[in-house]
């Protein structure tokens, strides 16, 4: 009897075999559906609105925590220029009072994407168990014109034309332990100097600091745009030199996703993140190359604070790496002073803590930007 049911039931097995094979090799790519566990579809078509990836089947609403910060350019640029309504994304902004309390609801998947910037209360959090995926690249500087640099009083310019000659000189700097710091420190190592050869003026506003410095209370700053611009307009400083002297490659931002966006919904997070490098690509294409500036401009005028056109054409802009890569040694670099200052609690893991896969993917199916 056991025999005759075998020989019933393999011809009925070889059946399905055959036509489950024959259904996945005729698979729609257009059928994706972008839930928790679908398998990415990787297929790439001309005919789909973006020229590459299908557009989910149904729509995802992707919730991004930002701020109206110049580093968002690749999010505002995707979404005005459609970029995620190829895919059938809708984007949704979001603002926190401060990170403490966004770094949570990303870790709960609340929020899906979001902005971090490099501080010791930044990696305490993931630290202590918040689990957020650092992704992409949300900001750095571009060499020899970096947005976040060091301005000097114009009356000082005589007296101060080397790194070393900030010995003895007051110099306000926004914060202690984070990116701040950690520039100010890479300056007065390239400069020969110590913290005692310096006095360090903790002053957190930067506009504070325009005014500091027209008063003469402190002879530098490490600044910021649009401030530097309009410092140096109203001949109340130089700008001094350039970050990248000292600090090349400083990742200042970064992307971070919510866990389960990055590796369950993997279908949204994977034209999420095509859409957003398309939009940084945008912005590479106005600042660095000047093709298309002026739509590029009119885009960040409305998402960001920096109303005026004409200035945008002058300042410094936030580097914006168009394939998404990020200064992964200089993250672990900005953790391990910070760790040697006592302001990190426990250890990261960055091998769980910095997930690339999604950007890298990406990169995959629009291609790699070449500079």
């Amino acid at each position: 009897m056991k025999k005759l049911t075998i020989l019933y039931v393999l011809p009925l097995l070889l059946f399905i075999l055959v036509f489950s094979g024959c259904s996945s090799g005729q698979s729609d790519p257009s059928s994706d559906q972008g839930h928790s566990g679908d398998k990415v579809t990787n297929e790439v078509n001309e005919s789909n609105p973006s020229g590459d990836l299908a557009p989910l089947k149904e729509k995802a609403t992707v919730v991004i925590a930002e701020d109206g910060s110049a580093s968002g350019a690749g999010f505002y640029i995707a979404n005005e220029k459609g970029y995620f309504e190829d895919y059938n994304i809708e984007v949704e902004f979001v603002q926190f009072a401060n990170s403490d309390d966004m770094l949570p609801a990303l870790a709960a998947g609340e929020i899906d994407i979001a902005g971090g910037v490099s501080t010791a209360s930044f990696f305490n959090a993931i630290a202590q168990g918040i689990d957020v995926k650092i992704i992409a690249d949300k900001g750095h500087n571009i060499k020899g014109d970096s947005y976040f640099s060091f301005v000097i009083r114009n009356d000082l310019k005589d007296e101060i034309e080397e790194y070393s000659d900030f010995k003895g000189k007051r110099i306000a700097v926004s914060s202690q332990n984070a990116v701040d710091d950690y520039i100010f420190h890479r300056m007065l190592e390239h400069a020969g100097l110590t913290e005692e050869d310096v006095e360090f003026v903790l002053m957190s506003d930067f506009g504070n600091m325009l005014a500091s410095i027209g008063s003469g209370s402190v002879d530098a700053a490490l600044q910021i745009e649009p401030l530097i611009t309009q410092g140096i307009q109203e001949g109340i400083h130089t700008r001094f030199g350039d970050t990248t002297d000292y600090a090349p490659e400083a990742q200042i931002a970064m992307v971070l996703g919510a866990p389960d966006f990055i590796k369950e919904e993997t279908n949204v997070s994977l034209r999420f993140m095509a859409a957003y490098l398309k939009g940084v690509r945008d912005y590479n294409d106005a600042f660095i190359k000047g093709e298309g500036t002026d739509e590029i401009i009119e885009i960040m005028t409305e998402y960001t604070a920096l109303k005026d056109p004409n200035l945008w054409g002058e300042v410094a802009v936030t580097g914006l790496n168009p394939n998404g890569e990020m200064f992964i040694e200089d993250i672990k670099k900005q953790y391990k002073m910070y760790k040697n200052n006592g302001a990190i609690r426990g250890e990261i893991d960055f091998e769980k803590a910095i997930d690339t896969s999604i950007t890298e993917r990406a990169v995959e199916k629009i291609g790699k930007y070449e500079k």
